[in-house]
């Protein structure tokens, strides 16, 4: 079909190059105007001519095979090749307008074969026709250090690899190729989308051009410019490191904490069953609890826990004969029976506990008190006897609950698993019984947790475990942190000593439970020396094992304060803890960078030379890098090296001396990953020159059209042309001036094939010269 239109051009372009390089889809990418994926991009290359026919019916691809370039209505017919060198092709070459040749910037050999092989062809059937060179995967200049990219590679054979980094050809190589052959130079790539209009556009131009001098009498085709400079593709900016922090042990270290009664204190007796516990967590967990222990028992007082004497006698009373029997496994046995000679309670109680050796306990032994209350009958201080971790006898100093008979120890049981962990089993205990226990020792939240599960409404106990369990941590780091309420270790540090918990230490950390369990010194001594630490460092250490949180740094503080605590994070194998620094300080610097730049709106990097970037974050980065990798701070020094990559330019202007104070390693990874590239730069420089110069070779023809316009012969004075402004100029830089020739009007869309491996489409130029600078 003809769907030739009165004042229109029709212009052939031949696509040629070798297999494989990309004039397929460049063709297609022209004609759909869609951008190729990356998994079609890496399918397995098919050395076929574009199935061109089945496009002919479609509306869509025919409108688009008529454009408008300088103001003259123009029809592309694209011509697809076979690349095999042996193929025949002079069918495809006849009464063609322009050719484009083309090679693959992943391919040295595709450029030199241009120069060998392909260009001296044209030139034998095209010997005046214009003739471009286009680059083809501009993207590769980039991608071949994208992950994604090269995990595509990681899962086919090995003789399949990616694209490195030596098979790049560099846009200075091309463009001496180009200009030894007197073409004009362009490049492309369907993944970006870079150059595609681009280059038909200006392809047009040339054919324009050259049809021109032949036919000086049209004057639609006076307007027409010569093929535009095209500004390089600078690749995008890569993005920032991201920081990952690992996945939160808290929730299990509390199980741990519960389930392996380490260094316990406190003994709660239901019945003839006891549990161990830990009195610094009952008092964070419980403010009921809290009163109870802090109560002296060297001071009667009355009310409702009036204070009584005691005896032992009176506790066998309590007792009677409950303490003989089969017990569950999963409770305390602090009553051993004799079937032979029964024994007094408390010797039995003496003889059995969990703790291990502590060192003196500042509360007094053998004290007691009885307490009116509904739920506790008496506590006593006393000296039990059990085994440590391995299996030796010794002693420990506990505080002995008696609870009344309205406490079952199943719903006992329970209430210590929630206020250790925040949840309760209701499998092992009726839901009443748990009730009434939570009653009786004042613990509301464990009150409506279970009335809700009795009431069916088990989502709301989400909400409500959190806020418990957000609540217990806070009074963790406010009584037992920040007051040493019922600690057992004190920490000699550099300049100063805190107090801690053992118990919960050795839960949160495998470094402190090696050192309080095993045969060193530490774990029978009450101080603990920790030389070259310093306070602060260790409180934000003890911050993160109470409350899984690091407090923030303060505004004041420099990055590189963190240092301390990453070394010691690094050193006790704390991995959660190194991320929450990490990310802590990137926060820091990305917000000193946003402020940076919202202070200095001229800093965001406008032109493509000028990067933005804050300069003390730069000397921050400088200085964290090298520390943070000793560290294993892999995360904080990966976004260090990003950032410093990304501002290689401000580096070497503001801080040569600190780039040239890194390891040799380090500075030959940050100039092999520096952005912009180096031949971006180079290429920016050039394309400037080449536009200045264009710059001025234009103005003495303007200058003349105007004297033209104002001579005073009435033959050749006609109206005015319109002043228009002249257009931008496009993207990358031709390698010389294209040659000229004659071309030939043709009428009617064709689409033709001889069997030489040649067919033809229209297909339309979409747009003018943009710049772009486009990303994945």
């Amino acid at each position: 079909m003809d769907n030739e239109q009165p004042h229109q051009e029709l212009v052939k372009c031949v696509v040629v190059g070798d297999t494989a390089v990309g004039k397929t889809r460049l063709i297609c990418a022209r004609a759909c105007n869609k951008h190729v994926s990356l998994s079609q991009l890496l399918t397995t290359h098919v050395p076929t001519v574009w199935a061109i026919d089945q496009y002919r019916i479609y509306k869509d691809v025919l409108e688009r095979s008529w454009e408008v370039v300088d103001g003259v209505n123009v029809s592309l017919r694209l011509w697809d090749t076979f690349g095999d060198h042996e193929k025949d092709r002079r069918f495809a070459y006849g009464r063609s307008d322009v050719v484009l040749l083309c090679f693959s910037i992943t391919n040295p050999v595709s450029l030199r074969n241009c120069k060998v092989m392909w260009y001296p062809e044209i030139r034998r059937f095209c010997p005046q026709t214009p003739v471009l060179l286009v680059g083809c995967k501009n993207d590769q200049r980039y991608m071949y250090r994208d992950e994604a990219y090269l995990s595509f590679f990681r899962d086919k054979s090995p003789f399949v690899r990616p694209t490195r980094k030596t098979d790049l050809v560099m846009p200075d190589q091309a463009r001496a190729i180009a200009k030894e052959l007197g073409v004009y130079y362009y490049e492309t790539s369907v993944f970006t989308y870079y150059g595609v209009n681009e280059v038909f556009e200006n392809a047009i131009r040339a054919a324009l051009m050259a049809r021109r001098q032949q036919r000086f009498w049209m004057t639609n085709l006076k307007k027409v410019q010569r093929p535009l400079l095209q500004a390089p593709f600078r690749p995008p900016k890569p993005p920032p490191a991201e920081v990952w922090v690992g996945a939160s042990t808290y929730d299990d270290n509390m199980v741990s904490l519960h389930t392996n009664q380490a260094h316990t204190d406190v003994i709660f007796v239901a019945g003839s069953v006891g549990f161990s516990a830990h009195r610094f967590l009952l008092a964070a967990a419980s403010p009921a609890l809290l009163r109870l222990l802090l109560t002296d028992l060297t001071i009667p007082s009355g009310g409702d826990m009036g204070a009584r004497s005691s005896s032992e006698t009176s506790m066998v009373s309590t007792f009677g004969e409950s303490t003989i029997g089969d017990f569950n496994e999963d409770t305390e046995y602090l009553i051993r029976v004799d079937n032979y000679k029964p024994t007094r309670v408390w010797d039995q109680i003496k003889r059995r506990s969990s703790c291990q050796v502590l060192p003196s306990d500042a509360r007094r032994v053998g004290v007691s008190r009885e307490l009116n209350h509904p739920a506790f009958q008496s506590i006593r201080i006393e000296e039990c006897e059990g085994l440590d971790h391995k299996g030796r006898p010794t002693s420990s100093v506990q505080t002995v609950i008696t609870l009344s008979k309205l406490v079952t120890p199943q719903a006992m049981q329970q209430c210590l698993q929630f206020l250790y962990t925040g949840t309760i089993d209701s499998r092992f205990c009726d839901l009443q019984e748990i009730r009434q226990a939570a009653e009786f020792l004042d613990l509301p939240e464990l009150l409506v947790f279970v009335s809700n599960i009795q009431a069916h409404e088990e989502f709301i106990n989400t909400d409500l475990k959190q806020q418990f369990k957000k609540a217990v941590r806070n009074r963790l780091h406010e009584l037992c942190l920040g007051q040493g309420l019922f600690s057992d270790v004190v920490f000699q540090l550099e300049d100063g000593s805190l107090l801690a918990h053992r118990a919960l230490l050795m839960a949160r950390c495998d470094m402190m439970r090696a050192m309080f369990s095993g045969d060193f010194r530490e774990s029978s001594s009450k101080v603990i020396h920790f030389p070259g630490v310093k306070q602060d460092t260790f409180r934000r250490l003890l911050t993160y094992l109470y409350t899984d949180e690091i407090p923030a740094f303060p505004p004041s503080s420099t990055p590189q304060h963190c240092l301390d605590l990453l070394e010691l994070a690094n050193r006790l194998c704390l991995p959660r803890l190194v991320h929450l620094v990490e990310r802590n300080v990137v926060n820091q610097m990305e917000a000193r960078i946003a402020a940076s730049n919202a202070s200095n709106p001229g800093n965001g990097g406008d032109t493509p030379l000028e990067m933005p970037g804050n300069t003390d974050v730069v000397e921050d980065c400088l200085c964290l890098v090298e520390p943070c990798k000793l560290h294993n701070a892999d995360q904080l020094a990966d976004w260090c090296m990003s950032y410093l990559c990304s501002n290689y330019n401000k580096i070497c202007k503001t801080s040569p001396k600190l780039l040239k104070s890194l390891h040799p390693d380090n500075q030959a990874y940050l100039s092999e990953h520096r952005w912009p590239p180096v031949w971006y730069l180079k290429d920016y420089d050039y394309y400037q020159k080449c536009a200045l110069e264009r710059e001025k070779e234009e103005k003495p023809l303007k200058s003349l059209k105007r004297s033209r316009n104002n001579s005073g012969c009435l033959c050749f004075t006609g109206k005015s042309r319109r002043s228009g402004g002249e257009r931008p100029p496009s993207l990358f830089v031709p390698g010389g001036p294209g040659s000229v020739g004659g071309g030939s009007m043709r009428g009617g869309a064709v689409v033709a094939g001889n069997g030489n491996g040649s067919m033809a489409l229209s297909v339309p130029i979409i747009g003018g010269a943009e710049m772009a600078e486009g990303g994945v």
